[in-house]
């Protein structure tokens, strides 16, 4: 068992997305069954955009040639999927940009949301193919975007739980630092709230409910 953590922010470790993140892996590991729960680390901010075989692999009846999937965002693509396929936990740290998601997480959804990989087309619609897990997402925001004091849309959270359930990923839970922009006075009043919403969320799954 593992937990993947994709981190989003250019500020790297720095930022307040990973150190609330942190505090989510920390609850994870205390809470693993016997043998523990390995930490995968992964950069999206190393990602590049999707090239032209890609787009071309999409757009195709079927999978290219294996030369064609060793290179470039395909063989991206496939690795990155293998990593989400052997974590039984995954935690995504991102800051919100501009409302939404930033472009590394942007460009991560882009290579793990592929159709005959990690989603099937169907009449009805698309089917997710990846085995249902505990996904929590660490968001950082400069400015508020939830409850009375809200004071910006936001289209980071709606959009995420959609296009993980595309892909299987259903069970999502968020947590939030808002307001990070505000001064230090209100930051620490964010990051303590965000604390008694981490202390609020179950943890612990049965080993056979996280993956089958």
């Amino acid at each position: 068992m593992s937990i993947l953590r994709i981190r989003c922010s250019p500020r790297g470790l720095d930022s307040e997305s990973y150190r609330l993140s942190q505090r989510i892996v920390e609850r994870l590991v205390r809470t693993a069954p016997a043998g523990g729960l390995e930490v995968v680390e992964f950069d999206a901010t190393t990602l590049t955009h999707a090239d032209s075989d890609y787009a071309a692999a999409l757009a195709a009846p079927a999978d290219p040639a294996a030369d064609v999937l060793a290179r470039g965002s395909l063989h991206a693509s496939g690795a990155l999927i293998r990593m989400l396929e052997n974590a039984s936990h995954i935690v995504l740290a991102t800051p919100m940009h501009n409302f939404t998601v930033p472009s590394a997480l942007k460009a991560w959804l882009d290579l793990v949301v592929r159709v005959r990989n990690t989603f099937h087309i169907t009449p009805q619609g698309k089917v997710g193919l990846l085995a249902d897990r505990p996904v929590f997402v660490a968001i950082s925001s400069g400015g508020t975007f939830s409850g009375e004091e809200a004071r910006q849309p936001d289209f980071l959270t709606p959009y995420l739980r959609h296009v993980l359930a595309t892909i299987g990923l259903k069970q999502v839970t968020f947590v939030a630092v808002e307001g990070t922009a505000r001064g230090p006075e209100l930051l620490a009043l964010a990051r303590a709230r965000a604390e008694g919403a981490l202390e609020g969320i179950s943890y612990a799954r049965p080993v056979e409910e996280i993956i089958g």
